[in-house]
């Protein structure tokens, strides 16, 4: 691949000729970097796109600070709404998170098929190109990845009933992000709670809403539309979202009662 083929390829080709410069086999770098070579090729030719945990590792074993980290920043930030970026950087440090989706699953949630369907769905609209569509689906698993960690935050989900009902994909696929959702559910460190559609007018929350709680214990708040999202740390802004979300949750069914939805709508795709 040309380098200025794309920012992917131009990763690939800067990771090729600093390897070849120290005289490295694509094997020699797997193994510094806890990869194989076959996924090095993949890499360097463009096959796969590299995740956030491979570039940091790449750039320590080849001495490049953070250039590679940096890189994969630039190509997956570009596919993501304003705002989103920073808020996954605090995402990934959260000691709690309040999220609140409508019509799809929440990302954190979604297995990989899903987020294919979903994202594969965009590039066919012409929204954005395949090449992007690699990148989110790769972002979105590197995002699933720091929650994986020994002391994992608390995670409590209100989804709308459309999150469920709405099929995304095939069967198959649906049925297998149900079941995930049921996984989920079963974590000790996650609430999920489903927001029915007899609530009606009472949902006090309209667009997709996520309240982060830091470590230091202050709470900012992304909001999401269409076309953009907004990072929210004035508390004066924070508060009333986060109020609307506890009255979202007393709304709610509880988490057995959500258990329960879904495993009756799961049975539709048996």
């Amino acid at each position: 691949m040309t380098p200025d083929a794309s920012p992917q390829a131009a990763y690939g080709a800067r990771l090729r000729r600093l390897r070849e410069e120290r005289g490295w086999s694509q094997v020699e770098l797997g193994a510094q970097v806890e990869y194989s070579g076959t996924h090095i090729s993949q890499v360097e030719n463009g096959r796969k796109f590299p995740t956030l945990r491979f570039s940091r590792r790449v750039d320590a074993a080849l001495g490049t600070g953070e250039a590679f980290e940096r890189e994969w920043r630039e190509m997956t930030q570009a596919s993501l709404l304003e705002g989103f970026p920073e808020y996954v950087e605090h995402e990934g440090r959260a000691a709690e998170l309040r999220l609140f989706d409508i019509g799809i699953v929440p990302g954190l949630l979604q297995t990989p098929e899903y987020a294919r369907c979903l994202a594969d769905s965009k590039v066919r609209r012409g929204a954005i190109t395949p090449e992007q569509a690699d990148e989110l689906v790769a972002f979105l698993a590197e995002r699933q990845a720091t929650l994986e960690r020994p002391h994992p935050p608390t995670v409590m989900v209100v989804m709308d009933e459309s999150c469920i009902r709405r099929r995304v994909g095939g069967r198959g696929t649906m049925g297998a992000q149900l079941d995930q959702l049921l996984k989920f559910a079963d974590l000790p460190n996650t609430v999920l709670q489903v927001a029915p559609f007899e609530i009606g007018e009472r949902r006090p929350l309209y667009l997709p809403v996520y309240l982060l709680t830091q470590p230091d214990m202050t709470v900012i708040a992304y909001e999401e539309s269409q076309t953009r999202g907004h990072l929210e740390r004035d508390s004066k802004a924070v508060w009333p979202l986060l109020t609307a979300y506890h009255q979202l949750q007393t709304e709610a069914l509880s988490h057995s009662a959500s258990v329960a939805m879904i495993r009756e709508v799961r049975k539709d795709y048996l």
